[in-house]
């Protein structure tokens, strides 16, 4: 067909931009129909998490309550419980994450926000004599009133640790047991090197790098940064320890997972993994 006149052209032309800009529309559509359903399939944060652990929220985030049906049903819990994990982490096996998936049901745990044994670690990065130093801190929720609170618990940071050095392969500078008899004067000599300080304390003694942090912070000579990551370790459910950790990346597999999964097979397994976490040595 051939158009003879300047009308038909416009007409023509303007039905083709038509089908263009609609064509267009609808692949918008589609792609965010597509980014819409990836948010659906991730835990955007901690407090979903909680929430589709315990089955206490559909695939789009609207949360049940008690009087509802499929409140903390066994079926919506196995469905989340098979999408909660780290798929990239090969260290956790298929027959772990089944085992605790079918324990977590069998014996109907939950996660209680407000139930202890479980705290944040923060990595962070401080700045310290001129030189950008990384930090964690150990924090908790602390009862405060009528609600909670966060607090700093513990800390850990390399440029504490050679303060604390003790060797104890050999017998090092130490007060004779008749110190007392001398009013202990021969603390003078005893105290003048500062690198054997730590051979006069308790063997019991644990560095506390919280207050040398606190000290350092008050001083002026520690001046905090950025907050670089966060992860949450929990010790709440019975007989297990995990790891929670925030996934940013393309796909379905992102947001807060289960980035570790350790199963406790004895009563000392816990403390030992926890003082493990704290970098406790003694």
């Amino acid at each position: 067909m051939i158009f003879k006149t300047t009308s038909q052209l416009k007409k023509i032309h303007f039905f083709l931009t038509l089908l263009l800009i609609s064509s267009a529309s609808y692949a918008q559509i589609v792609r965010e129909g597509e980014d819409e359903s990836k948010l659906y399939a991730q835990s955007k944060q901690v407090n979903q998490f909680f929430r589709r652990f315990n089955g206490e929220e559909d695939e789009k985030g609207n949360r049940y309550y008690a009087r509802d049906k499929q409140y903390r049903s066994e079926k919506l819990r196995r469905k989340y419980l098979g999408i909660l994990f780290d798929e990239s982490n090969a260290g956790i096996s298929g027959a772990l994450k089944v085992e605790f998936a079918k324990n977590v049901l069998d014996k109907q745990m939950f996660l209680n926000f407000h139930g202890g044994n479980w705290f944040s670690q923060v990595h962070a990065t401080f700045r310290f004599n001129g030189k950008d130093e990384d930090v964690l801190l150990f924090m908790e929720l602390e009862k405060d009133h009528a609600g909670s609170k966060w607090v700093i618990n513990k800390v850990y940071a390399d440029m504490f640790a050679p303060y604390f050095v003790r060797d104890t392969t050999k017998v090092g500078r130490f007060l004779h047991p008749l110190s007392h008899e001398l009013d202990f004067m021969n603390l003078r000599k005893a105290l003048v090197n500062s690198d054997s300080i730590s051979q006069f304390t308790v063997k019991r003694f644990v560095p506390d790098h919280l207050s040398v942090f606190l000290y350092e912070l008050k001083k002026g000579n520690l001046e905090f940064k950025s907050v670089n990551q966060v992860q949450f370790h929990f010790f709440q459910l019975d007989g297990w320890y995990f790891e929670l950790s925030n996934f940013n990346r393309p796909g379905y597999n992102t947001g807060w997972l289960i980035s570790n999964l350790v199963k406790l097979s004895s009563p000392g397994d816990k403390e030992a993994l926890r003082r493990h976490l704290y970098n406790e040595t003694n």
